[in-house]
């Protein structure tokens, strides 16, 4: 999924190798935006003529693929055999892992953008995506009905983050929403800006970038704002990574920031070659995220130091998927590419 993990924290186990070599690309023919998901030997990922690819991730050919009824750029979820996906026709599909195939189709309003999430409670699975109805949406993963919705004051363009039984999300009304799992509001705290991205929580605690070039950590029971990190030219379109230590967030001002969890002082900031529109992942001691610049880049956690980049060449705005030894990534170009561990 998205991020890597319900909590949307952007942390990966185990290590990523100092160097990368490409293993394959895979041709979709549309610009791809959406994150891919790697489950099972298979990537997933969706592409902006409406098309979600199914490609086998030892050889990059194509599975199966399922066409939508308009764009897709909202990363799948991948759970408990179902691949889950928004379109901009304002439908979530659920279609079966193996064949592509439609379990059900759930109807918004308006589109979906944002990845879905899921939390599972007395062994039933329910699925939460937002919307640019201005609702978040909570389905029952097994019939596709409403579970319950939830109406804020704007566009919802991110994903919903989950942890424990607490939901957060931001929008386009400049507000970080704590929800409990049965949809009822615990916080309501107000950012001052547009929230474009994705939260994270860790610890009870909520991590947002805004479009006003800040990053906010606040208190998901109290809904204290703890720190804010302000910047100059940063709008923050890209997700934060949380570490046990660090929040990593990529900004419009071409540069990776990395900020102090506790405090938000900056460790250090890394000057990329275009905006950092692609969420940073952190893999053990390193950060992988790509830039407009159309480079795919390593930093070291500690220092922001590079390891190693790799120059695709148009914009990658979307983020890179790291699982079973293979970075993932998608491109405006059309295409999606894969790397491992040099051979």
């Amino acid at each position: 999924m998205f991020h890597g993990n319900p909590a949307l924290t952007g942390t990966v186990t185990g290590a990523l190798p100092e160097n990368l070599e490409l293993r394959w690309t895979f041709k979709a023919g549309a610009p791809v935006k959406s994150s891919a998901a790697i489950v099972a030997g298979k990537v997933y990922v969706g592409d902006d003529a409406g098309n979600l690819h199914a490609i086998d991730a030892d050889t990059g050919k194509s599975v199966w693929s399922f066409k939508a009824g308009d764009s897709i750029e909202a990363s799948p979820l991948v759970f408990d055999g179902v691949v889950y996906a928004g379109s901009a026709d304002g439908n979530l599909y659920a279609l079966d892992i193996n064949t592509g195939k439609s379990n059900w189709v759930y109807k918004t309003e308006d589109k979906i953008l944002g990845s879905p999430n899921f939390f599972v409670i007395a062994g039933k699975t329910k699925i939460v995506t937002g919307s640019y109805d201005f609702k978040l949406h909570c389905i029952d993963a097994a019939t596709g009905q409403s579970n319950w919705t939830f109406s804020t004051g704007n566009y919802i363009n991110g994903a919903p983050a989950i942890a424990g039984n607490k939901i957060a999300f931001g929008g386009c009304d400049g507000h970080l929403h704590i929800l409990d799992i049965a949809g009822k509001p615990l916080a309501d705290i107000e950012a001052g800006a547009y929230i474009p991205s994705s939260p994270a929580l860790a610890d009870n605690r909520v991590y947002a970038g805004d479009f006003d070039n800040e990053v906010i950590c606040a208190d998901v029971v109290t809904g204290e704002i703890l720190w804010r990190a302000k910047e100059k030219n940063a709008a923050f379109f890209a997700s934060p990574a949380v570490t046990a230590d660090f929040v990593i967030a990529g900004a419009r001002d071409k540069r990776l920031h990395c900020y102090d969890r506790e405090t938000g002082k900056s460790r250090w900031t890394f000057h990329a070659g275009g905006d950092v529109d692609s969420s940073p992942v952190v893999v053990g001691d390193k950060v992988i995220f790509g830039a407009d610049d159309g480079r795919l880049y390593v930093v070291a956690l500690a220092t922001g130091k590079l390891v190693w980049s790799y120059e695709i060449g148009k914009e990658l705005t979307a983020s890179p998927a790291v699982a079973e030894g293979l970075v993932v990534i998608g491109c405006v170009d059309g295409n999606v590419y894969a790397f491992g561990k040099v051979r």
